[in-house]
């Protein structure tokens, strides 16, 4: 198997048609490791807005227990990336991820912005660390994986391009970016569990924050009120990753996907678990 045969595979797809293939083809064979971190940093980022952050502070789950609410996330929607929406277990994450959401007031604008954040942000840090760049027909087919996830959800007025997204995003971060106290503390809580990932677990957990810092823009720091790094180590640790990206290129191309649900970092279900049963509600729902 050669190293670019899963990228000639997806140019032979459609994007419009076949987003879903393209998309799994993307996820669990050509950028595994960078999808799970690029959409880790996609939900961080939506900590800084406050009407989010806030909410998930009060509701204790990224705070008290955020090793099962990580995972929860993870494992709902990689159990729709694996077997469709369309498919009994896909149905059944994707009716979980909408409970959980319809048992707190949330708006339409909060739901779309985050959405915007899974089609965007995969991009933008492929773009920088990838062992490749997206091509084309992968960004067109994010957006149409999220569209149509977006639909389940009954979000409304979704984008229709991943432009159109990332126009969205960067508009809803300029207007709603600001501190909170409890956004603050749900992104501490998440920082420190990343801490605990391996290979992260094998350094101090000072430096696994620093290095966190260097990975997040201005205005993201300014909004949790965090120390900007310096210039050289954030290009330290930047280049770091870009060196990652040159080494996988020239590893032997996996024949087999890697789901999340394989990531050594979940650790909340260690004799398995039942797609219907995760997810979190509040007291009493």
């Amino acid at each position: 198997m050669g190293r670019f045969d899963v990228l000639r595979r997806i140019q032979r797809l459609d994007p419009e048609r076949d987003f879903h293939e393209i998309y799994r083809l993307m996820s669990t064979f050509e950028f595994p490791w960078d999808m799970n971190q690029s959409l880790s940093f996609a939900l961080f980022r939506t900590y800084a807005v406050p009407s989010i952050g806030a909410l998930l502070a009060r509701t204790g789950e990224f705070t008290e227990r955020v090793q099962k609410r990580h995972d929860d996330t993870v494992l709902i929607l990689d159990a729709v990336l694996e077997h469709g929406p369309s498919s009994g277990e896909g149905r059944a994450a994707i009716r979980r991820m909408n409970q959980m959401h319809r048992s707190y007031d949330i708006s339409n604008d909060d739901l779309r912005y985050v959405l915007a954040t899974f089609v965007v942000m995969p991009i933008r840090w492929i773009g920088d660390f990838g062992w490749r760049p997206m091509s084309e027909a992968e960004r067109v087919a994010g957006a149409h994986y999220y569209r149509e996830l977006g639909r389940h959800m009954g979000i409304r007025d979704i984008p229709q391009t991943w432009q159109q997204f990332a126009r969205l995003l960067d508009d809803y971060e300029r207007e709603h970016f600001a501190f909170d106290a409890g956004g603050r503390s749900v992104a501490e809580s998440t920082m420190a569990l990343l801490a605990t990932f391996p290979p992260n677990d094998k350094l101090p957990a000072a430096l696994v924050r620093r290095m966190s810092f260097a990975m997040m823009d201005d205005a993201l720091l300014d909004a949790f009120r965090f120390p900007h790094p310096s210039r050289a180590f954030r290009a330290l640790v930047r280049g770091g990753l870009k060196a990652r990206g040159r080494a996988v290129r020239l590893m032997r191309p996996r024949t087999e996907p890697f789901f999340a649900r394989q990531l050594p970092q979940i650790r909340s279900y260690p004799e398995g678990f039942a797609v219907a049963d995760l997810g979190t509600f509040p007291a009493g729902w």
